[in-house]
C-alpha cells in the first residue's frame, strides 16, 4: 500500500459512521502492543509522550528528533495509517509536512495556539499543498485551542471561537477539526452542529463522554494523547514500589517485547 492509499484509508476512517478511536503511542513497542489489537484500524503519535520520552518539555521537542521516532513507527505499523502529532508544524508547516510525508506519515495534529484566524488557516493551506506536491492527501487533524489555551474564558465564547476557527480550517483544506479539552455532551453538540457532522475530533480524558457517547453526537475521531503513557508510567512505578517492598512480578505480565 502506498504512502497516497494510507491517507486515503485515514480520511475514510474520519468519515465512516463509526468513530475512529485511535489509542495514542509514543514508540515502536508502545506500537507494536497496539498493532497487535484487531480493532486498530489507524495509529496516532502522541507528541507529548515523544517529548517526555526524550526528556523534553511537551513542544520543545526538536523536529528532528520526533521524525525519527514517527519514522520507525511508521516501518512497524506497515499497511497501518499513521497519524503524527507534530506540535504546531513548527517554523514551517509546509516544510514540516513534506518531511513527515518522507518518513511515511500520511496525516498529523497541528495546533493553531490561537494564533489569528488568518495566519492559521493560511499554515493548514500550506501543509495541504505540501501533501499535494508530494502525491499524498495528506490527513490534517487540524486543532484549535480555543478550550485549552483560553482557561476561565466563558464557554460560550470558546465554543463561538472554535467553531469560527474549525470552518476557516475545514475551507482551507483540513480534513476534520481537533477541539481538545473536557467536552459535555451540549458543548459538544453545539461544536458538531457549528463545524460539521464527522468533522470534529475530541480527546478522551477523565471526566470526558466515553467513544460511543461522542460517536452518537457526531464526533469523527477521538484519541487519548499523553494519558495512555501515564497509564503505562503507572504501572511501572506500582510495580517498582511492590517490587522494592520485596514483591514479585505479577502472574499473568505478557511478553509484549
Amino acid at each position: 500500500m502506498t504512502p497516497a492509499d494510507r491517507a486515503r484509508r485515514l480520511s475514510a476512517l474520519h468519515a465512516a459512521p463509526e468513530i475512529l478511536r485511535v489509542v495514542n503511542i509514543w514508540d515502536v513497542v508502545s506500537a507494536r502492543a497496539v498493532l497487535a489489537l484487531p480493532e486498530t484500524k489507524a495509529l496516532a503519535t502522541a507528541g507529548h509522550s515523544i517529548a517526555a520520552s526524550f526528556g523534553y518539555a511537551d513542544g520543545a521537542i526538536p523536529l528532528e528528533i520526533t521524525l525519527e521516532m514517527v519514522g520507525r513507527i511508521v516501518t512497524a505499523a506497515g499497511d497501518v495509517p499513521v497519524s503524527a502529532d507534530l506540535d504546531d508544524g513548527y517554523a514551517d508547516a509546509g516544510e514540516t509536512t513534506r518531511r513527515a510525508i518522507g518518513v511515511g506519515i500520511v496525516g498529523a495534529n497541528m495546533e493553531d495556539r490561537l494564533r489569528p484566524v488568518a495566519e492559521a488557516a493560511a499554515r493548514v493551506e500550506s501543509v495541504v499543498a505540501a501533501g499535494q506536491a508530494e502525491g499524498v492527501p495528506f490527513v490534517l487533524n487540524a486543532r484549535t485551542d480555543a478550550f485549552v489555551r483560553a482557561p476561565g474564558r466563558p464557554v460560550e465564547d470558546s465554543i463561538a471561537d472554535a467553531v469560527a476557527r474549525g470552518r476557516a480550517y475545514l475551507a482551507a483544506g483540513a480534513d476534520i477539526v481537533f477541539v481538545p479539552g473536557v467536552l459535555d455532551a451540549e458543548v459538544t453538540r453545539r461544536l458538531v452542529e457549528g463545524i460539521g457532522d464527522r468533522k470534529v475530533s475530541v480527546i478522551g480524558l477523565p471526566g470526558a463522554l466515553t467513544a460511543a457517547e461522542y460517536e452518537a453526537l457526531g464526533v469523527a475521531r477521538i484519541s487519548y494523547g499523553p494519558t495512555t503513557q501515564r497509564v503505562a508510567l503507572t504501572a511501572l512505578q506500582d510495580v517498582a514500589a511492590s517490587l522494592y517492598a520485596d514483591g514479585v512480578i505479577p502472574e499473568g505480565t505478557r511478553a509484549l517485547n
